[in-house]
């Protein structure tokens, strides 16, 4: 069993103190076959850009790698987990090795163990496929996948696989030992308070993180009070940071300074979580129900040749209409936001054996 006491001390204090996550894609080639090159060089375009995790195997590097037909998801988790330890020791920076973990119990459990073995420090643990079990399954279910590992609660948004999870299931997911952290993604205001709140009551030392791709600087900024009780969000893991990275780790770094002078918050901040929200609807397409949010993110990798197309898996995904002119409205309409300059000028260095 690995536990939270496991992780490298200097790696747990980016994480407690808040960090930038990215869910990193898979790389893949004109005929839907992972490029373990590029899956490489994302790796250490994250970590040159200074983030605290990567978090692989979730659903930015496609469902799909789980499929017996289709059979990546050990090699893409064991390869990525080598290819951040190779970074690592040849920078000095270590970072969190965040695994995805889906399904019930038993392929859960499969998914857990072989992360543990390859190195990986947590598991993201997905529940869609308890959409219509109780709440007392889902508790049991998550207790038994931290007797492996250590956890990362994770709330998705129902409208792509998720499903509501009231305060009382996470009032008593809390309670489990080995919660390292909690992501937040339903995209709702009323649920993320549920989590924070419980959270905040627990007086556990389990800290969150927004998925909220569409409030992401308000979350980060925001503290909560229930009673005597505060709380904040303390970083992301996020689809959304795994491009225009390094400005994301930049942005992250700018509101910790804001939280810890205590200063007012910034009139442009508020004006910039607009913009970090318009820029996200244009990469993940909520105008579609999210149908492009695969390739969205992948042609903002690929115009800066981190990728080498939008292809996925599953043939069907593809950019919607109108989304690669709306990818290029954000990027020319929000400059301080990419990184174009800091990819260029290290892209040969990544993509180098």
């Amino acid at each position: 069993m690995k536990t939270i006491a496991d992780i490298d001390s200097k790696v747990l204090e980016k994480v407690r103190r808040g960090c930038v996550i990215p869910a990193q894609p898979l790389a893949l080639n004109e005929k839907r076959e992972f490029v373990p090159k590029y899956q490489r060089a994302l790796c250490r375009y994250y970590m040159d850009s200074g983030v605290g995790g990567i978090a692989v195997g979730v659903h930015s590097t496609q469902f799909e790698i789980r499929k017996k037909e289709i059979g990546l998801f050990e090699p893409v988790l064991a390869q990525t987990s080598k290819f951040i330890d190779e970074w690592a020791e040849k920078t000095g920076e270590k970072i969190l090795k965040v695994g995805g973990v889906c399904g019930k119990t038993e392929q859960a459990l499969y998914e857990a163990n072989f992360e543990a073995e390859n190195g990986y420090d947590a598991a993201l643990l997905s529940l869609s496929a308890f959409a219509g079990d109780s709440i007392d399954a889902m508790l049991e279910h998550c207790a038994k996948i931290a007797e492996v590992m250590p956890i990362i609660g994770f709330y998705l948004q129902p409208s792509v696989g998720g499903r509501i999870l009231p305060y009382d299931f996470w009032k008593e997911f809390v309670k489990i030992d080995n919660v390292l952290a909690i992501k937040m993604a339903p995209f709702n205001r009323y649920c993320t308070l549920d989590v924070v709140r419980a959270v905040a009551e627990s007086g556990k030392d389990i800290t969150l993180y927004t998925g909220n791709d569409d409030n992401i600087i308000i979350d980060l900024l925001t503290e909560y009070r229930f009673g005597d009780k505060k709380i904040r969000v303390k970083g992301g893991l996020l689809g959304h940071w795994c491009c225009w990275t390094k400005k994301a780790v930049e942005l992250l770094d700018e509101i910790h300074a804001v939280v810890e002078k205590g200063d007012s918050v910034p009139a442009e901040l508020l004006t910039r979580n607009v913009e970090v929200t318009d820029s996200n609807a244009a990469f993940f397409d909520p105008a579609n129900k999210f149908a492009g949010c695969i390739p969205g993110i992948h042609e903002v990798l690929r115009r800066q040749g981190l990728l080498l197309g939008t292809w996925c898996l599953n043939p069907a995904e593809v950019l919607s209409p109108g989304q690669s002119d709306e990818i290029t409205r954000v990027h020319d309409a929000y400059p301080h936001l990419h990184d174009d300059e800091f990819v260029a000028a290290n892209i040969a260095k990544w993509l180098a054996d």
